[in-house]
């Protein structure tokens, strides 16, 4: 199928196959058109599936109607709300690609915080189509009256947990309060929480639901693996796997601003080429570390969860959890950064044994049936601290769950004391958390390793 048939402008048809969209997605194929008929939207679909193109494409038409002429002032049409610098900048490049043959060609303003605003109130002179936005920063430019947004006639939440994961229920609230009443909404993002739901139902007006399905044919090609591996080893062992096994590029995800900083300067001092990233570096070192990634100059990126979403780095071959995520869908995003565009990835997790609790429990809602595996030379030797529970992943929390049971802490008194498994010379069929891994997946074929 072509998007010609989806109601697209053969304008829009030619962009998107210069851009390499030889097909639509089936994300795209069920939000086009409804889009393009003032229908809201309510989509959920996985990570790399086309979500971006899904809503640019259509937007793209609606505020750039064919053989429509100027008159007036630039007005903003379309307001895109998206959670990380990263990923406005990415969605800002979809759509001024896809603009660039268009005519009249649109006016598309990417704004984000952690950079001079002057540059941002500069480039709104004269007015604008299309505003790509973090929203504390599109807020600012309200206030400084650079923009106004009244005359929105489309909202796009893109990411739309992330965004009130990120606490920007407030900055939300007051941005739509000062759109008219008279407007189309699109929710776009892998996952929908209680949150998005309440907030989607509060905004949304007989809104088109697309759910696309994990189908085999169009999951990404994302091999998992999760090792068994005492904390304290954990740096030792990513510089082992990268180097036994000649990852080119790796984006290693950490639990804090402080671990990336700590963890890349080791790898750094063991002779790789790794850069942190997180919320503290400035945009310019941000955008630098991307660029140098994506260019193989750098070999790792040691980054906080600002990385999970809105970076797209073509061939990533690995992602590694040095610590795990808070919770599942965070497991998804993480992952989601390798696998893409048709290429297959590989996405390992460290879990020890203090978080080997939290661990089952993301792939008990990943519906995963992994072996944890054991790598030669770094096989654990840690027995999870009885009182811990689930893992609180230094300071960020877990994910929540249930308490261990009167049983879960007799076992674990018993690993404690040396009566769990691995006190003996023969492999267990239970690990110390007393779950059978003996029934599970073969272990991964890139990983020389044994299950435990």
């Amino acid at each position: 199928m072509h998007f010609s048939p989806l109601g697209l402008s053969s304008a829009l048809c030619a962009a998107a196959h210069a851009a390499g969209f030889v097909a639509p997605t089936p994300v795209q194929t069920s939000a086009i058109a409804a889009v393009l008929q003032g229908r809201d939207l309510l989509v959920r679909a996985q990570t790399g599936s086309g979500k971006t193109a899904a809503f640019a494409l259509p937007l793209l038409q609606l505020v750039v109607p064919t053989g429509a002429a100027r008159s007036g002032p630039r007005r903003v049409q379309a307001l895109v709300l998206v959670p990380t610098r990263e990923l406005a900048v990415q969605v800002g490049d979809v759509l001024k690609g896809l603009a660039s043959g268009l005519v009249p060609a649109p006016k598309i303003s990417v704004v984000f915080g952690g950079v001079s605003i002057n540059p941002q109130m500069l480039g709104l002179r004269g007015g604008t189509d299309i505003v790509v936005a973090t929203p504390g920063r599109l807020l600012d430019l309200v206030d400084h009256n650079a923009v106004h947004l009244n005359d929105v006639r489309t909202l796009v939440l893109d990411e739309a947990d992330r965004l009130l994961d990120q606490g920007f229920s407030e900055e939300l609230t007051r941005i739509v309060g000062m759109l008219g009443a008279q407007r189309q909404s699109l929710f776009f993002s892998a996952t929908f929480g209680p949150q998005v739901s309440a907030l989607a139902q509060a905004l949304l007006h007989d809104p088109v639901r697309v759910e696309v399905a994990d189908a085999p044919d169009t999951l990404p090609d994302i091999a998992q693996s999760a090792i068994a591996v005492d904390t304290r080893a954990r740096t030792q062992l990513l510089r082992h796997l990268i180097q036994q096994y000649g990852w080119s590029r790796t984006l290693v995800f950490v639990a804090t601003k402080y671990s990336a900083e700590v963890v890349a300067d080791k790898l750094r001092k063991a002779g790789l080429d790794a850069e942190p990233l997180h919320g503290q570096l400035s945009q310019g070192k941000r955008s630098q570390v991307l660029d140098d990634f994506k260019a193989s100059r750098i070999a790792v990126v040691v980054a906080t969860d600002l990385a999970a979403r809105g970076i797209d780095v073509v061939e990533l071959p690995v992602v590694v959890n040095y610590d795990l995520p808070r919770s599942a869908d965070d497991y998804t995003h993480r992952i989601g950064r390798t696998g893409r565009a048709g290429q297959a990835g590989l996405a390992v997790s460290f879990v020890s044994a203090d978080t080997e609790a939290h661990w089952r429990l993301i792939e008990k809602r990943q519906g995963l049936d992994l072996v944890l595996e054991a790598v030669e030379g770094f096989e654990p030797t840690e027995v999870a601290n009885p009182a811990q529970g689930l893992v609180d992943l230094s300071g960020n929390g877990g994910v929540k769950g249930k308490r261990p049971s009167k049983k879960d802490k007799l076992r674990a008194t018993a690993a404690a004391s040396g009566a769990g498994a691995g006190d003996s010379a023969e492999p267990s069929a239970t690990n110390g958390s007393g779950a059978d891994v003996t029934a599970r997946a073969p272990v991964h074929p890139f990983i020389k390793s044994t299950a435990i």
